[in-house]
């Protein structure tokens, strides 16, 4: 999984359009997937850190918690309904979200976007 994170954060460093979406999104969010946790530490619009946790000392202003399989079926080229979408996993009961949902709301493209990065071939319209 930290591989992939890493690729997610490589790949947002090549996209200026979601810098400038980004750009007043500096904070840190948590994504827990199967029980293991990941930091993403991001500072205006880029991922500055990676950090594994667990960490009882690192704060998060919201979560995006799900398990490995539904992950993985949200990041297919074209996702089953149901996984094409955060929200959508919270309705079928596949992830949760928690913490600021308002500040999530407000960088909510940013945010689903670069959840998207995952995805193992980008699907151009």
């Amino acid at each position: 999984m930290i591989e992939k994170l890493r690729q997610m954060q490589a790949r947002l460093d090549d996209l200026p359009h979601l810098h400038r979406i980004g750009a007043v999104f500096s904070e840190t969010v948590l994504l827990k997937v199967d029980g293991v946790e990941f930091y993403l530490v991001f500072e205006k619009g880029r991922v500055a850190r990676i950090v594994e946790g667990p960490s009882k000392k690192m704060p998060y202003r919201f979560a995006f918690v799900t398990d490995g399989d539904a992950l993985r079926a949200f990041w297919t080229p074209f996702p089953a309904p149901g996984f094409h979408d955060i929200f959508a996993m919270v309705k079928i009961g596949r992830a949760e979200i928690l913490g600021d949902i308002l500040l999530l709301v407000k960088n909510l493209r940013f945010f689903k976007e670069f959840i998207a990065l995952g995805r193992t071939e980008q699907v151009k319209a």
